[in-house]
This record gives C-alpha cells, sequence and structure tokens, in this order.
C-alpha cells in the first residue's frame, strides 16, 4: 500500500514548482546542485538524527520573524550542546546567501539543518564526533496547496502520545521526529491528512507537525503549551486575535469539546492558518473553512504582508 496516496492534501504540503529542480543547495558554505548536495554516511544525523533545524519562509523580501527562529535553533543546540561554529550573523548571512544564490525573494522556504556532524564510528556517543557541525539549507519555491486552504483538513487522533519534557522536549526542533511520523502514518492509513495528538493525561496537546486551535463561541481554545510544539506561527496568532480584542485561552480541554467546536485550524510555518474541516470522520462545525479562522488569517496575512 502506498501511504502517501491516501489523501491528496496535508498542512505540508504545496504547490509544485519545476525551478525546484535546480535550486543550489548550501552545505557547510559551498553551493552544489540538488542532486549533488551530499553529506556522509558517518554524519551524526544520518547515524540517530543528532541535530536541530528550522523552517523559514520568504514573503516579499523578508524572511517571517527571522530572529525567533535563530533564537530557537540556537537554544536547541545549546541544549544538547551542539556547536553550530557560525555566529547568529553569519548563520543569517548564509540564509539570505541561497536565496541570492537561487533567485528567491518570495514565495520560498528554506530548511536550515544543523548536526554534530561526521563521527568517527555510527554510534550514540558525541565524543566520538569529529568536531565539525555539519550545515545544510535547502531553499525552495513553496506556496501552500490553495485546496488545503479551501477544502480544510482532516485529522485524525493518533494513539501516540505527545511527550513530556523529562521523555522528550518538544520545544526542542530535534531531527528526531520518528514518533510523530509514527503518529502521521496512523493518520494517513486512515485516510486523513494529519494526526492530532492528546498529552499524558489525555487533553488535546497538538498535531503531529503543527499546532491546533479550536473556535468556540468566538474564543480561541488551543493548548497550555506543555506538550506542544514551542510554534513561532501560534505565538504570533494568540497575540494578534488578543490584539484585535478577542479573547484567546491556553488551556486544557478535551475530544468532547474538540467534537463541538464550531470551527478548527492548524499552524505552522509553510502553511500559516491551514483549517480543520474534519476530524476522526466528524465534520468540524458545517464541514467548511469558517468565518473566525478567515478572520485570523487575513490578521496573519497582514503582519507578514506588513
Amino acid at each position: 500500500m502506498n501511504a502517501v496516496a491516501a489523501s491528496n492534501t496535508s498542512s505540508q504540503g504545496y504547490v509544485a514548482d519545476h525551478r525546484n529542480d535546480n535550486v543550489l543547495i548550501y552545505l557547510n558554505g559551498e553551493f552544489f546542485k540538488r542532486d549533488e548536495a551530499k553529506v556522509s554516511v558517518f554524519d551524526a544525523g544520518f547515524v540517530l538524527g543528532d541535530g536541530v533545524w528550522e523552517g523559514v519562509r520568504l514573503v516579499n523580501g523578508k524572511i517571517i520573524a527571522l530572529d525567533e527562529h535563530l533564537d530557537r535553533l540556537y537554544e536547541g543546540a545549546n541544549s544538547i550542546q551542539l556547536d553550530i561554529g557560525m555566529t547568529r550573523e553569519e548563520l543569517a548571512e548564509a540564509l539570505w546567501q541561497t536565496f541570492r544564490r537561487n533567485d528567491m525573494t518570495d514565495g520560498a522556504h528554506a530548511r536550515v539543518m544543523v548536526t554534530r556532524g561526521k563521527k568517527k564510528t555510527p554510534n550514540q556517543d558525541p565524543r566520538f564526533a569529529m568536531g565539525q557541525a555539519t550545515i545544510v539549507i535547502i531553499a525552495e519555491f513553496k506556496i501552500p496547496k490553495p485546496e488545503s486552504k479551501s477544502k480544510g483538513l482532516s485529522l485524525m487522533t493518533s494513539t501516540i502520545r505527545c511527550s513530556t519534557p523529562d521523555v522528550f522536549d518538544l520545544r526542542l526542533n530535534s531531527h528526531s521526529r520518528l514518533n510523530f511520523i509514527h503518529a502521521l502514518i496512523q493518520a494517513i492509513n486512515c485516510g486523513a491528512d494529519e494526526a492530532l495528538m492528546l498529552d499524558p493525561h489525555g487533553f488535546v496537546a497538538s498535531c503531529n507537525s503543527t499546532n491546533f486551535f479550536i473556535v468556540r463561541s468566538e474564543e480561541l481554545w488551543t493548548s497550555t503549551g506543555r506538550y506542544n510544539f514551542n510554534g513561532i506561527t501560534r505565538k504570533k496568532v494568540i497575540k494578534l486575535y488578543s490584539d484585535a480584542g478577542h479573547v484567546v485561552r491556553q488551556k486544557d480541554f478535551t475530544l468532547a469539546e474538540v467534537y463541538s467546536a464550531s470551527e478548527a485550524f492548524v499552524t505552522g510555518t509553510l502553511g500559516g492558518i491551514t483549517p480543520v474541516t474534519r476530524i476522526d470522520g466528524r465534520h468540524v462545525g458545517n464541514g467548511q473553512p469558517g468565518p473566525v479562522t478567515q478572520h485570523i488569517a487575513d490578521l496573519y496575512a497582514a503582519y507578514i504582508n506588513g
């Protein structure tokens, strides 16, 4: 079975663009054609996912929330004692250089990946790293699929739970994502686009790659933040809706409260605000993207274009 073909929408989906066939990839200070950019099989990222990453979006010549993304990247690297080997300013310049080399000024997305680098032997011990981090920047022309916005996503509640910080801290943008991939595979095999995930106490936490919101009586509800991603778009949505004079509640809530919500949506760097219209086989509200979601999407669009 080809699980990926089970659904034609995704929070991570994007419009195909032939220009991506010829993008240049940044690798440790040099640029390579897409099919020539390679790292060692002894690289710590390949061996066991030992690294951190960020995704950034380029809109109208501006990298959205660049400082916040760099904050998160360097905090994550520091937590696992990974020396990036570049200052924030140097890494930001490498990112801008990658966009420039690919003639990108709008409608682009870049993934910045930093691993502990090449190791003497494929094992877990970081002391076997040979001393230089591997830094890769992949920039592509990416805009979300229109059908994801117009149709909305379908979610399925996964049996995989979001973890506590002592097990795996979701605020760490780690290359190790196996639990979320597992959750997503469950959702895809059930015909859904993304997995809705609960926290260890059974309250709604997040999705496998995005943060989750519901609308009840025009109030915006999202999880407490204890068991979900440290979402930059999530924080911006909370601020924008609150600044517009509306109520935002970061609280514990259950699937029963989700099922009776009038609207739902997810947030992420690439997709921004993406409506959710079906959860566990049930329609959310009337099964169409709702007016509050559209209002929030408009607020966010004004922010990124401002």
